[in-house]
């Protein structure tokens, strides 16, 4: 998991590994592949990307079974794919897996937060992704979407997807099951490596300029700031 303060690099670093940002400089590898020397198409086949703003560019009146089965071409609409029986059972059996029976026909505009969120979940998994990128899958949720989006990424964490790489402003956002840690500040990497390592008071009071208490509890994180005299 990714966290720091607001211009830290954060959601540049997932647009750039999903391949819907060419890097300015330097070289970036992602499974194995350099960006710039491999087809992007294909790449992101193997990358399951859930962002506010790759849902910002989703059509609202696509619905949710066509949302998800046009992750079978890497694209953001359906209209130029033909799509096989056994795509569109999976592409329900997907929305189901995330509590979404029912809902194929729905057009994401008509769906709450929490329902899109669970919605562009559903398609990343669509192509069994090599890598899972979210950034901020929680922001604006309420407290029972929030919860029962973390659940579902728990399930994920603990499933077959080699790696999940999410971003959030919140320790609380954590899935229980996220072993590694990156903090960025300032467009540089502060530190990184095993999350209990990581997410101490140290390190993120230094990245947030604020002297911050950091818990966990029954695998959940959390920060304040430290009051005075504790």
């Amino acid at each position: 998991m990714i966290v720091g303060p607001n211009g830290s690099g954060k959601t540049t670093l997932l647009r750039i590994a999903s391949t819907y940002l060419w890097p300015s400089r330097g070289r970036v590898e992602v499974l194995g592949e350099t960006i710039g020397r491999t087809d992007a198409r294909e790449l992101r086949r193997r990358i399951g990307y859930v962002s506010a703003a790759l849902a910002d560019e989703i059509d609202p009146a696509l619905t949710a079974l066509d949302i998800v089965l046009s992750a079978r071409q890497a694209a953001l609409a359906p209209w130029w794919a033909t799509f096989t029986a056994d795509d569109r059972r999976r592409a329900a059996g997907g929305l189901a897996r995330l509590g979404l029976a029912g809902f194929a026909e729905r057009t994401f505009g008509s769906l709450s937060s929490g329902e899109r969120s669970r919605v562009l979940l559903a398609r990343t998994l669509m192509t069994e992704p090599d890598l899972l990128l979210l950034d901020e899958p929680a922001a604006g949720l309420d407290l029972g979407a929030r919860e029962d989006l973390l659940t579902r990424l728990t399930e994920l964490a603990a499933g077959p997807i080699a790696a999940i790489a999410l971003v959030t402003h919140h320790l609380e956002e954590i899935p229980v099951g996220f072993d590694r840690a990156l903090v960025l500040a300032a467009g540089q990497a502060l530190a990184d490596g095993p999350i209990e390592r990581v997410l101490t008071d140290a390190i993120l009071s230094r990245a947030y300029g604020l002297a911050l208490v950091v818990e966990r509890r029954a695998g959940r994180w959390s920060a304040r700031a430290r009051r005075p005299g504790q």
